[in-house]
């Protein structure tokens, strides 16, 4: 592997906070330092990148919220068309939900899904536990042996958990693994059997709603067991004002929780899907424009501590239903960072802190070791144009799945090249 540098390139690293222009070399799959603009040398035979003062580099995203339809929903998507619509979006690891067949309940599959994000050479799988078996919300999995076989954290992926009783055991029982609890915060008893988010245009288009209150009541509920219990508390896709403004809150009060969003819920709001698209059905649903507004303002202050794709591949057949039977769920592997960087193009975000909602702050929650530009840490690079405009197109997206929430979206920000321990996997000059 011959050494590669990269030269007049802007650098973002948010976890060291380094944001200037300069180089960056790589040399046997490692960063090997980082020096000024201008400066003269390059090791023989290494092969130089100009980034021309135009391109940004920053290590490679991590999101922290990904399904694939590997093991037992091929037809959906596999380890490898999520890692080819993965590394297109500049993302060199995806921390992977349980809710396969076989669900990720026991140590062995855990160990499968690392060894096949290896297998592919192009990106890292961090497996989510089952937190309960079968991720049917009864009886607790195998957390520590989970953990023990490299589980990152502890989930039902998009089922919450119903029960408070069994909820505040489980949050007791992870405490003493020092693990982290991920919650689908949805009260599943209102939410059942709704597909929008409640109100006038549910209304007006006579499908079941889901109260927006939904989320804030299982939030506020285990908020207070997280307090009761001292356990580190999680909560996935958070999309309405009054969740933040509990989230926020609690977090004031010495309370161990943390939350993420993803790109729909500041970006798209309920009226995308006013003609029945299907491919705007989500789980949480879309919310009203009030909510989305409070989504970018928690993103601002610091309330939200990192965005995810939220990925969830379907079949085209999955979303040619009538609306309220459809699935839910969005691609967002390839489009993520775009999406993202809208927000700064807006003036709501500044570049690095960005950078830091998709790197080392979702690396931090998951204690890897991913998302920094740090001499001596592995290769692991996005280089990306954030002027550089594209439209999305349902079918022409890199990858297995083409359900995209965004269709028809113009964006700015274009990657154009991804690197895994100093190998290019995307780009003009991948292998």
């Amino acid at each position: 592997m011959k050494p590669v540098l990269f030269e007049n390139v802007r650098l973002i690293d948010p976890a060291s906070g380094l944001d200037r222009a300069g180089r960056l070399l790589v040399r046997d799959g490692v960063i090997a330092g980082t020096d000024l603009p201008g400066a003269e040398g390059a090791p023989d035979g290494a092969e130089i990148i100009d980034g021309q003062n135009q391109l940004v580099l920053c290590p490679g995203l991590v999101d922290m919220r990904v399904t694939i339809g590997e093991p037992g929903f091929e037809y959906r998507e596999t380890v490898a068309s999520a890692a080819r619509a993965a590394v297109s979006g500049g993302i060199t690891t995806i921390a992977v939900l349980p809710n396969t067949s076989p669900t990720i309940d026991n140590p062995a599959l855990a160990r499968l899904l690392r060894a096949r994000g290896e297998e592919t050479g192009m990106i890292d799988i961090l497996p989510y536990g089952a937190l309960t078996r079968e991720c049917a919300g009864k009886e607790m999995a195998e957390i520590g042996l989970l953990a023990e076989a490299g589980a990152i954290a502890f989930t039902d992926g998009p089922h919450a958990i119903a029960d408070s009783r069994t909820m505040r055991q489980m949050l007791t029982y992870a405490k003493g693994f020092g693990a982290l609890i991920v919650q689908h915060p949805e009260d599943p008893s209102l939410a059942r059997g709704g597909c929008a988010t409640d109100g006038e245009l549910a209304t007006r288009l006579g499908l079941p709603g889901i109260p927006a209150a939904a989320e804030a009541i299982l939030i506020a509920r285990d908020l207070r067991l997280a307090r009761m219990t001292g356990g580190r508390l999680h909560f996935g896709h958070v999309s309405t004002a009054e969740g933040l403004d509990l989230i926020r809150a609690a977090r004031a009060d010495g309370v161990n929780v943390t939350c993420d969003t993803a790109p729909p819920y500041f970006d798209l709001n309920e009226t995308v899907i006013g003609d029945f698209r299907t491919y705007a059905k989500l789980s949480p649903p879309l919310r009203a424009e009030a909510d989305r507004r409070a989504v970018c303002a928690a993103l601002a202050d610091g309330t939200i501590d990192a965005i995810a794709s939220d990925h969830m591949p379907c079949d085209a057949d999955d979303k040619r239903q009538p609306f309220a039977v459809a699935s839910a769920g969005g691609t967002g592997l390839s489009t993520l960072l775009a999406v993202t960087l809208a927000q700064v193009h807006a003036g709501n975000l500044g570049m690095s802190d960005a950078i830091g909602l998709l790197t080392h702050r979702p690396a931090r929650l998951l204690r890897s070791d991913a998302g920094t530009l740090a001499t001596g840490q592995a290769a692991d690079l996005c280089l990306f144009n954030p002027d550089s405009g594209w439209i999305v197109r349902a079918g022409e997206l890199p990858g297995k799945a083409q359900n995209t929430p965004f269709d028809g979206r113009a964006l700015e920000g274009r990657v154009v090249g991804t690197w895994k321990n100093g190998q290019r996997v995307f780009g003009a000059q991948a292998a």
